[in-house]
């Protein structure tokens, strides 16, 4: 999933200083997508291109940063640059950027929901042992503030809300390795909601 990073430096590496400047401005105010936050100012601000690229997979993963980031370079004006992130991506027309699943499709060819999504209410009452879940995670889904920000809730219920609150970021791969490490730290409450 590197060149998804890669393609996104290139991108902003060939902006100048004042088209930088231009995109971390505009992105603190460009609309994100339900269940994202954004990158505090004061962080954002000092950023130079390697450090935004990190900061940009960080917060919102490579599939949407990729997404968010062509986005806002057709916002300040650089369409072309957009369109060659784009194109490096993309392997042809309608393609999806490499490394990222699609998920199964129903009969009336709508998406299926992912395990994770389909048993959240149940997850977030239900898991009892947040801090293995987290463990398996980290380094692979969660980033250090991620694992972090989890850990300092109080209650189990509250850190599971937590950690769903980052996943509107996460592509099929993501989730699944959310399934995997529920499948190994609670293995009869997955297979409870199987069934279910």
């Amino acid at each position: 999933m590197g060149c998804t990073r890669d393609a996104i430096l290139d991108a902003l590496e060939n902006l100048t200083a004042d088209e930088l400047k231009k995109f971390k401005m505009k992105l603190l105010s460009v609309p994100l997508r339900e269940g994202y936050g954004r990158i505090p100012r004061g962080t954002l601000l000092p950023l130079d291109a390697i450090d935004l690229t990190d900061k940009l997979v960080n917060y919102y993963l490579e599939e949407y940063s990729a997404e968010l980031t062509a986005l806002v370079l057709r916002d300040i004006g650089m369409k072309e640059v957009a369109e060659q992130l784009q194109k490096t991506l993309h392997k042809g027309p309608g393609a999806k950027p490499a490394g990222i699943k699609a998920l199964p499709l129903k009969a009336d060819n709508k998406p299926a929901l992912h395990f994770v999504d389909q048993h959240r209410a149940a997850l977030i009452s239900r898991v009892t042992d947040v801090d293995g879940l987290l463990d398996a995670l980290y380094g692979k889904v969660l980033t250090e503030e991620q694992y972090q920000a989890v850990r300092a809730e109080h209650t189990n219920p509250t850190k599971m809300r937590r950690l769903f609150s980052f996943t509107p970021a996460w592509n099929l791969t993501c989730k699944d390795l959310l399934l995997q490490a529920l499948k190994d730290t609670q293995p009869y409450l997955v297979a409870d909601l199987e069934q279910s």
